[in-house]
């Protein structure tokens, strides 16, 4: 009798390990001749064409893979057919060889030998093709309608589940999985010219490439969905007319999709399921997938940084495609199973601190090598400006807990090229202790959902007090103001690509995700939502403009908010996704923009006020702030930075900030901002008085007399729709002035 790790998959296929390729018939195929293979260099990492010694041009091939027994370079022609040739330089762990006559456009994988044990988390399976984790370019798709059995090291379909993952599987996968392709970088990047703009004049607009562009009427048909639609002209119209410093995208690394959604014929939209941390989704490219992608990539960086805006980068590290044991074998699962992942004390077990089947081993020095080199290509050879990093909290862990002295953080904080882009964090992860929100070091910023909480609940009425809403409002000091961080280490949002829309926000009070074919169970129940009296959409007028005048609080609030705004694309037109919280599967119309949204006026309209508070906020340093307000006295006359007040236009007592309240005034002054400018004089600016009326009825308001002001001028009223008084109206300090339910004001110290 064999153990389970002595069995084998029924036979009937030639092994990938004996040097004859078979067709996914089974049906050999001629070998080609197997080309000379000089020694080459261990490094770079990766797939690099270079010409040799005695000027013959060729690909040095490098793979880092300890542990493994033989490792084999696989080359595919045109027709498919495969050429293996073996690497047998070894140095430091890294199989590497010179091959002359590859050349740019070559399409290539990996064959990794070694030993089967899984229960010590040895997963070497040399009948399976394998992505180089450098590639720069991936060619090719997995199976539309789901991963094919033979992508899976272990045989997927074992009759006893419970030790399926043990059970190797021998059948060869490569006419089922995408190559890599061999890309030659000698793009010149001196006419680009890096806006480089300063945190606090930072305004991020979120996107997905192929969302934002798939139904753009003014792109060409054939470029839309794809990187060069979103540098098209009209695409970045929008971006410029809006007034967004940077775009923040969606992932664009070479990521796979799951086999659950293939088999209900959905995708992954989103793509958090990277495959290739150096390759450009493929499917994102209008010239081509046989390196093709690179330079298209490259084109649409230069386009928007020639419009003055920054490219921000969504990158999963913590986690890949290949899920967990019964996850399939792509790349590094079958290069060393045990240096790229975290792996419990049981190492035929993954440790899962992303909720995706497995979290990368960073601690490991090649595995953060990886990472790394992964960033900086991005930042010197693609032209990038930042980097989002998704469940940041996982890559800063050390053996077990989350460690703001761990490797990655500490590499991140020393490398030249690294510590001066663009650093975000989300400071969370599902493992025990993964809330981080307000303890990544200097350098970074942060998703800041307390932010998006505050914000949520005190315009459905629902805070119990406004000390929350004042620390969000003015920066977060609370959360940020240690070690030298600034008030722009708060990235301000209400939404994100992951839960409700804007529009969804104020239109559902609970998800509706029945189309991703998981009986609504997938997406989160804590939304925070107030669906203004109905569900879902309606033809009730009142209901609709009460939507209208919500979404345009919620606006209008993170734009005067201290710290980094960030807009999710579509929230400015009205964009809705009909209730869905969690449309990562949904690659469809329910995801992509409505363009037509502009043609109907109050949509419109939201556009126009979102650009104008947006240049309201580039026009005025006192809105976004590069040192946290101090609240003490400035001047002799008792004026401070900050002051707060209430609807008597008194100061907030220590006993207000803890009473239930819908109305909130806050003061700023430009008379008192840190800094100067670039020539070394004071930064001065106009004050303002920001109402804030979350009430279902009318307020009174008595605009706060001196030293604060004697007259106020209405800048923003978020009533307009509704009310006959435009903006523009001076009111002199003192006055009672009535706030609209559900209104914000910003007046002008005139």
């Amino acid at each position: 009798m064999t153990s389970a790790a002595e069995q084998r998959a029924p036979a009937g296929e030639p092994a990938a390990g004996s040097g004859q390729p078979a067709a996914a018939n089974g049906v050999r195929r001629a070998v080609p001749p197997v080309p000379a293979v000089w020694p080459g260099a261990p490094t770079p990492l990766g797939a690099r064409f270079r010409v040799g010694p005695d000027g013959v041009a060729g690909t040095n091939f490098a793979l880092w893979a300890a542990g493994a027994e033989a490792v084999r370079v696989c080359l595919f022609d045109e027709h498919g057919r495969e050429t293996r040739i073996p690497l047998t330089e070894l140095t430091h762990e890294i199989w590497h060889g010179f091959v002359p006559g590859v050349m740019p456009g070559q399409r290539y994988g990996y064959r990794v030998d070694g030993r089967w044990d899984p229960w010590t988390g040895a997963r070497w399976n040399p009948a399976k093709l394998l992505l180089d984790p450098y590639a720069r370019a991936v060619d090719g798709e997995y199976a539309s309608s789901g991963l094919s059995p033979e992508v899976y090291g272990h045989v997927r379909d074992w009759p006893d589940q419970s030790v399926a993952d043990t059970v190797r599987d021998e059948r060869d996968s490569a006419p089922y999985v995408p190559k890599g392709v061999v890309v030659h970088d000698d793009d010149d990047w001196s006419d680009d010219r890096r806006p480089k703009t300063p945190w606090a004049d930072s305004v991020i607009y979120e996107l997905h490439v192929r969302g934002f562009t798939k139904l753009h009427p003014g792109i060409p048909q054939e470029l839309r969905g794809t990187y060069a639609g979103l540098a098209h002209p009209a695409a970045i119209e929008h971006l410029v007319k809006l007034g967004v410093t940077a775009v923040e995208l969606l992932p664009v690394h070479q990521f796979a999709h799951e086999d659950h959604l293939l088999r209900r014929g959905l995708r992954n939209y989103w793509g958090y399921n990277s495959i290739g941390y150096f390759a450009p989704h493929a499917a994102y490219a209008a010239s081509g997938t046989t390196g093709q992608q690179v330079g298209e990539f490259k084109r649409m960086v230069r386009a928007l940084h020639a419009a003055g805006i920054e490219v921000i980068l969504d990158v999963v590290y913590n986690h890949t495609a290949e899920a967990g044991e019964l996850g399939p074998t792509l790349s590094l699962k079958g290069i060393d199973n045990r240096g790229y992942y975290r792996l419990q004390g049981d190492a035929r077990r993954y440790a899962d601190y992303t909720g995706c089947g497995n979290t990368l081993h960073v601690v490991q020095p090649q595995v953060l090598r990886l990472i790394t080199d992964s960033l900086r290509y991005w930042v010197t050879e693609m032209g990038v400006d930042g980097f989002r990093f998704d469940l940041a909290a996982a890559l800063a862990r050390s053996m077990h807990d989350v460690d703001m002295l761990s490797p990655f953080l500490a590499v991140i904080a020393q490398d030249p090229v690294l510590r001066r882009v663009k650093l975000i964090a989300e400071p969370w992860d599902i493992g025990s202790g993964g809330y981080q929100v307000g303890a990544f070091p200097p350098l970074w910023t942060e998703w800041n959902d307390r932010y998006r909480n505050a914000v949520r609940d005190f315009w459905r009425h629902a805070l119990p007090d406004v000390r929350e809403m004042g620390y969000r409002l003015s920066g977060s000091s609370d959360l940020y103001a240690w070690g030298g961080r600034r008030p722009y280490a708060s990235v301000n949002f209400v939404t994100a690509h992951d839960g409700f829309t804007l529009r969804d926000l104020v239109s559902y009070e609970t998800k509706h995700n029945e189309a991703n074919g998981e009986n609504n169970r997938d997406g989160t129940d804590d939304n925070r939502s107030w669906n203004c009296g109905a569900e879902g959409e309606t033809d009730d007028e009142d209901v609709r403009a009460l939507r209208r005048r919500q979404l345009r609080n919620l606006l209008t609030t993170l734009l005067l908010s201290t710290g980094v705004p960030m807009l999710v694309a579509g929230d400015e037109l009205g964009r809705t996704q009909r209730g869905n919280n969690n449309a990562y599967c949904q690659d469809n119309e329910t995801s992509w923009l409505d363009w037509s949204l502009l043609e109907e006026p109050g949509w419109r309209a939201l556009c126009e006020l979102t650009s104008r508070l947006i240049a309201l906020r580039h026009r005025h340093p006192v809105l976004r702030r590069r040192a946290f307000f101090s609240g003490r006295a400035q001047t002799a006359d008792g004026l401070r930075d900050l002051a707060w007040f209430t609807a008597r236009g008194a100061e907030m007592t220590e006993a207000d900030w803890y009473a239930p309240a819908a109305t909130l005034g806050m003061y700023l002054s430009g008379r008192d901002i840190p800094g100067r400018d670039e020539r070394g004089a004071p930064v001065v600016d106009d004050s303002f008085l920001a109402v804030l009326h979350a009430g279902d009825g009318p307020t009174g308001f008595v605009l706060p007399g001196p030293p604060w002001a004697d007259r106020y001028e209405v800048v923003v009223d978020t009533s307009a729709e509704e009310q006959d008084e435009p903006p523009g109206t001076v009111h002199r300090a003192g006055a009672e002035i009535t706030v609209p339910a559900r209104t914000v004001l910003l007046l002008r110290v005139a």
